[in-house]
């Protein structure tokens, strides 16, 4: 995979990064013939020239965002609505798209879920953006007209509504967080197909709420053992002797190691909760998944990799992106109450009434799921 990765990083680089629909089937044909479910590889067939067109298209409506918030505050205002307003359809054509194009054992996978849905789950952190724009506009201070230009008063203080205003938006993004992962992976994870097959989520909000608290109070911990850590270290150097200097030296200090830490115990105690939650509670009339991941090996693997890229200067990544796949894939288990052969044979005779449908959608989107 180092020789993919590599030959990747280089096209895309030179080509100003036009080559990286092509880099990425690339990686997701490697990928999908090194997982074996069964006995059998998965396989991938997108045309990357079909992909192309969607990154083209995506690239030039950020493009135009970009554009519009340089010429006024309204057309970037304007132009950020119609940029949420596409995004939930791009982003279920890009979903059948993957599945469509994913094959095991001859057959292609489909997603059934519909537009609808899409935008019922992308309303949640649409409706937070919307929330964050609209606070900017209301803390903005009125200085009206300047006396003196040359000599401006200084800014005045905030005021305790401007404040609360100023906090909300973070409060309302942290409390809807869960719901939105539940709507998403309910979405997702209730529309899978493969030939008669399709699955359905039986998992319930409270049990994403729950995770969420867990990790939000691992992720104090974690911050405040690194603090600790810091200030100890920091007074048996003897920094502290320099105010300035001993105050630099606990910040630094605890952003670099608080973020190595916080982004491998806690994201990894996040995604393997979360890969066992959702994938646990998800079954068809035949089959069933299970997982067991272990977060605290999640966790040091991503730690690993973390210091092994830095030290190697981005070297060691394809061989991170390897192990971490390895670990995650290794962890699930499919169950059928069927033999093999005929999920096969019954899900061929499936996918010729459903291919029709899967190609008359398939625009070529594909955004980076």
């Amino acid at each position: 995979y180092f020789r993919i990765w590599i030959v990747n990083l280089l096209l895309t680089l030179v080509t100003l990064g036009l080559y990286y629909p092509f880099a990425k089937v690339r990686r997701l044909r490697y990928f999908h013939g090194a997982t074996e479910v069964g006995g059998a590889p998965l396989s991938f067939h997108a045309d990357p020239w079909k992909m192309f067109r969607g990154y083209v298209l995506v690239a030039l409506m950020l493009a135009a965002y970009t554009g519009a918030g340089q010429f006024s505050a309204t057309a970037g205002a304007i132009a950020f609505l119609i940029v949420a307003a596409l995004w939930p359809a791009l982003w279920h054509s890009s979903m059948r798209f993957r599945l469509a194009n994913t094959g095991w054992r001859g057959l292609r996978f489909r997603y059934t879920g519909t537009r609808g849905g899409a935008y019922a789950v992308m309303a949640v952190p649409l409706g937070v953006a919307v929330l964050f724009v609209l606070v900017a506009v209301l803390v903005q201070p009125d200085l009206g007209p300047i006396a003196n230009p040359d000599n401006p008063p200084p800014p005045a203080e905030p005021s305790a509504w401007q404040v609360a205003l100023a906090v909300a938006p973070g409060l309302v993004m942290l409390a809807l967080m869960p719901l939105f992962f539940w709507l998403l992976k309910r979405l997702q994870h209730s529309n899978y197909a493969l030939g008669p097959e399709r699955t359905r989520f039986s998992a319930g909000l409270g049990s994403f709420y729950g995770l969420a608290f867990k990790t939000g109070l691992l992720t104090l911990l974690v911050i405040a053992a690194v603090v600790a850590l810091v200030v100890a270290l920091g007074a048996l150097l003897g920094v502290f002797e320099d105010r300035r200097a001993g105050a630099a030296f606990i910040g630094v200090g605890v952003v670099i190691v608080s973020y190595l830490l916080v982004f491998a115990v806690a994201g990894g105690y996040w995604t393997a909760r979360l890969q066992n939650l959702a994938w646990g509670h998800t079954a068809s009339a035949q089959l069933r998944f299970t997982s067991r991941l272990r977060a605290r090996a999640l966790a040091g693997l991503w730690f690993k990799n973390t210091l092994l890229v830095l030290v190697t200067l981005g070297l060691y990544f394809p061989f991170a992106q390897v192990a971490s796949a390895r670990l995650r894939l290794e962890a699930m288990t499919v169950v059928s109450h069927v033999d093999p052969d005929e999920l096969a044979a019954s899900a061929a005779q499936a996918d010729e009434a459903a291919a029709g449908d899967a190609a008359g959608d398939l625009l070529g989107f594909d955004i980076g799921l």
